[in-house]
């Protein structure tokens, strides 16, 4: 069963926008001249969005419709082919960035740009990655292995699929179908997860420290799970996660993104995948940009330059087992 339990879209009214946008989006000039710009944001996008911020929708996810993108040419063939758009959309996006926190690139992610292509590529189109098409993308918790996870992860369309839909799952929609003992686990430290294969440069993978599923509030948890890399420790917690897992195919939510559209993710409320589709690889395929917000920049320089995450993952920490298999086929 699926459920449409996301709330209803914010629109945007109809916004002017005066001459082209330029500039590069990976720049702290650019940066601020977007914080600035969300001052010129309709009223009741900001509200949204501030709203979203201080309490978030039980489906974990936001909505709104209608943002000014700019003039969007053909789909690049990857994420970091050049294109001749402008920086309409760019700005868009870190402007309602601004709203929520800081705006981050990691720097696994595509050399840490702030602004990121999602596009179909056919050398990923089966893999667990964001430029898959042929299969299902699985639901994960964003970054979820890393001690600086962004809090909300964006999605701005620049060019839809009818057959793509993004997949969202919140805790307050999953955790009423979960039997009291499996919660009472899911609490517990007893899940490790690996790391994203794009964090590994190459490197063997690893799985991280014993860490809980659910944390804070009985009634109101946060939530870290990835259907792929998260495994349990011991048959309890194996038999649990499954549970939830199962759950979460149950009950979530799903949109498809059009032209406009930016669906705002609160990355410790709900989990998020896409359905498989079928790109023509012809330029008009599926575009949207993406970006990550934390609450604060990390402070220790070897963690941060300027706005690019860097902590890095892979090598062997004491008392780990590495070996270059799936996170998930790891030993405990």
């Amino acid at each position: 069963m699926t459920l449409h339990c996301l709330p209803e879209p914010v629109r945007c009214p109809a916004v002017s926008v005066e001459g082209a946008v330029h500039g590069d989006p990976n720049t702290q000039a650019f940066v601020a001249a977007a914080t600035r710009h969300a001052s010129a944001l309709p009223a009741a996008v900001r509200d949204a969005v501030l709203d979203f911020r201080s309490r978030s929708h039980r489906s974990g996810a936001g909505l709104v419709r209608g943002l000014p993108i700019g003039r969007v040419p053909r789909t690049p063939d990857t994420p970091t082919a050049p294109t001749d758009k402008d920086r309409t959309s760019e700005r868009t996006l870190l402007a309602v960035a601004s709203l929520l926190g800081e705006p981050v690139g990691y720097r696994p992610e595509l050399g840490g740009r702030l602004v990121q292509n999602i596009v179909p590529t056919r050398a990923s189109s089966d893999r667990q990655v964001s430029t898959s098409s042929a299969v299902r993308l699985m639901f994960h918790t964003e970054t979820a292995f890393h001690p600086y996870r962004p809090a909300y992860l964006l999605l701005l369309c620049l060019r839809g699929d009818a057959a793509a839909s993004t997949t969202l799952a919140s805790i307050q929609e999953v955790i009423g179908d979960l039997p009291p003992a499996a919660v009472d686990v899911l609490f517990q430290p007893r899940f490790r997860i690996g790391i994203d294969e794009s964090f590994l440069g190459g490197r063997d993978n690893v799985l991280g420290p014993p860490m809980p599923v659910l944390s804070g509030d009985r009634s109101n948890p946060t939530l870290v799970f990835d259907e792929d890399l998260m495994v349990g420790t011991d048959p309890e917690a194996t038999a649990s996660l499954a549970l939830l897992g199962q759950a979460v195919l149950r009950r979530h939510a799903h949109v498809t993104l059009e032209a406009g559209d930016l669906l705002i993710i609160d990355n410790a409320r709900a989990v998020h995948g896409r359905s498989p589709y079928t790109p023509r690889f012809d330029g008009s395929d599926r575009w949207l940009q993406r970006t990550f917000v934390v609450q604060t920049l990390p402070t220790r320089p070897e963690d941060i330059d300027g706005r690019v995450i860097c902590t890095e993952f892979g090598a062997l920490p004491a008392g780990l087992a590495s070996t270059p298999r799936p996170a998930a086929a790891l030993p405990l």
